[in-house]
């Protein structure tokens, strides 16, 4: 769930700093939550849910 949050989270902040140019700062918190979701993703590892 995290690795899908991850990349989810990445595109929405490429999309956001390459095509829209809005709400610079917005922005990059996109580029650290996706950061924490991957590192919760590897640190948490699989779950039986």
């Amino acid at each position: 769930m995290f690795l899908i949050l991850f990349v989810i989270l990445l595109f929405a902040w490429l999309m956001g700093w390459t095509a829209f140019h809005v709400a610079g700062g917005l922005i990059h918190i996109l580029l650290v939550v996706a950061v924490i979701s991957l590192i919760l993703h590897f640190v948490r590892g699989r779950s039986a849910v």
